[in-house]
C-alpha cells in the first residue's frame, strides 16, 4: 500500500482481474467520503423553508404596514387640512375687535336709525315738489314752499300754489320763473370693490373701472375718494357733491381702516415708527392706530388713518422696506362692507343716509 504525495488517500495494489476503480480506497478522504454526504448539507435539516423565513409568519402584508391602520388619509390629514382655517380666524377676530370700537353706519352700531331705515334710497321718480326744487339747487326745502305759494312755480304749464303736491321728476315739466328745473334725486351707493379695477368715473385708457360694476344704476354718480387698482374694500358713490366733500376733505378728519398683509412680520420697532410718524416725500404721516390682528402672524395688521394722501398706506410700509401683499379697506366714515361680496353694491338705506347727513360718523 502506497501513500499519495498529498497524503489524502491510499493506493492498494490491484490484483489480477480487478478494475481500476476497485483498487482505490476512499475511506480516508475527508472531502470525498461517501458516508458524509447525508449528514453534511442535508436540505431537510438546514435552511428548511418551512421553518425559516415562512412568508405567512414573517412579513405578512396583512399584519404589517396595513394601509387602513397606518397612515390612513382619512384619519391623518384632517388637522393639517384645517391649518388654513386656523390661520384666518385670529385675523378675522382681530379685525372685528378693532372695528367694534368704532361707530358704524352700515354695521348698525349706531342706534339713531329712522323708522324707514330699510327703505332704499335709490332714485325716486315721484317726490314732493318742494323737495324737487331744493334738489335743483334753487333754495332750501322750506324756502321752496314760499316760492310755490307765491305762484312762481309751474308744473306742465300750470301754476301750482298748493303745498304737498307731488311730481314725477322724469316726466313732468317743472319751471321756476319760466326756467325749467332739472332736479336730481340724491343717490348713495356702497360697493365692495374687487381687485383689478381703477377708481375713476371715466378713463379711456383703463381696461376696467369701478363704473363698469354699477350696472342697473340709472343715476349718474361718481366715486367718493379713490382706491388703488389692487386695493379692495369699501367704496362709496354718490351724486351729492356736498356729502362727498365732507367725507373726503382732510379738514373733516374722516377715519379709514385697512387690513394689511405684508411680505414679512412687522417688528415692534417699525410699528412704533409708523405710530410716531413717517417722513415721506409729501410730509410726515402717522397712523392713528396700528395693531397686530393675528397673534401668531405679525404680517397681518389693522391700520387706522385719516390722511387722504395718494397710496398713503402702501408708501408708509414701503418706506420701511416692507412690501404690501394685500390691502383691504374695511371701514370708511362709518361704512363697512358687511353683507357685500366682492363686486357687489347696494343703495344706502334712508336711515344710513340720515346718519351720514347728521354727521354721526367719524
Amino acid at each position: 500500500m502506497e501513500n499519495s504525495k498529498k497524503g489524502t488517500r491510499q493506493r492498494i495494489a490491484r490484483k489480477p482481474g480487478e478494475s481500476r476503480a476497485e483498487k482505490i480506497d476512499y475511506s480516508t478522504s475527508r472531502s470525498y467520503s461517501s458516508g458524509e454526504r447525508k449528514s453534511f448539507g442535508e436540505k431537510k435539516s438546514f435552511g428548511e423553508k418551512k421553518s425559516f423565513g415562512d412568508k405567512k409568519s414573517f412579513g405578512d402584508k396583512k399584519s404589517f404596514g396595513d394601509k387602513k391602520s397606518f397612515g390612513d388619509k382619512k384619519s391623518f390629514g384632517k388637522p393639517y387640512g384645517e391649518k388654513k382655517t386656523f390661520k384666518r380666524r385670529p385675523a378675522d377676530d382681530g379685525m372685528k375687535a378693532m372695528l367694534s370700537r368704532k361707530p358704524q353706519v352700515s354695521g348698525r352700531s349706531i342706534s339713531a336709525y329712522s323708522d324707514n331705515d330699510q327703505a332704499k334710497s335709490g332714485i325716486q321718480e315721484v317726490v314732493r315738489l318742494n323737495k324737487f326744487i331744493a334738489n335743483s339747487g334753487v333754495c332750501s326745502r322750506r324756502e321752496a314752499d314760499t316760492l310755490i305759494q307765491s305762484g312762481v312755480v309751474t308744473v306742465n304749464g300750470e301754476v301750482v300754489t298748493e303745498l304737498g303736491v307731488k311730481v314725477n321728476i322724469l316726466k313732468d315739466d317743472i319751471r321756476f320763473n319760466g326756467q325749467r328745473l332739472k332736479g336730481e334725486e340724491k343717490v348713495y351707493i356702497l360697493m365692495n370693490k374687487p381687485k383689478g379695477y381703477v377708481t375713476t368715473a371715466g378713463d379711456p385708457h383703463a381696461e376696467k373701472t369701478v363704473m363698469d360694476l354699477l350696472k342697473g344704476c340709472p343715476t349718474r354718480v361718481f366715486p367718493v375718494g379713490r382706491l388703488d387698482k389692487n386695493t379692495t374694500g369699501v367704496l362709496m358713490f354718490t351724486n351729492d357733491g356736498e356729502m362727498a366733500e365732507k367725507l373726503t376733505h382732510p379738514s373733516y378728519n374722516k377715519k379709514k381702516i385697512y387690513q394689511v398683509v405684508l411680505d414679512a412680520p412687522l417688528t415692534e420697532e417699525d410699528k412704533a415708527k409708523i405710530l410716531a410718524g413717517i417722513e415721506l416725500s409729501d410730509g410726515v404721516t402717522a397712523a392713528d392706530e396700528l395693531e397686530y390682528i393675528d397673534a401668531h402672524d405679525h404680517r397681518q395688521l389693522g391700520i387706522e388713518i385719516h390722511s387722504g394722501k395718494n397710496r398713503i398706506v402702501r408708501r408708509m410700509f414701503e418706506s420701511l422696506g416692507y412690501e404690501v401683499r394685500a390691502l383691504d379697506r374695511v371701514y370708511f366714515a362709518g361704512l363697512t362692507k358687511k353683507g357685500l361680496k366682492k363686486s357687489d353694491w347696494r343703495y344706502l338705506t334712508e336711515g344710513e343716509v340720515n346718519i351720514l347727513k347728521m354727521g354721526a360718523y367719524v
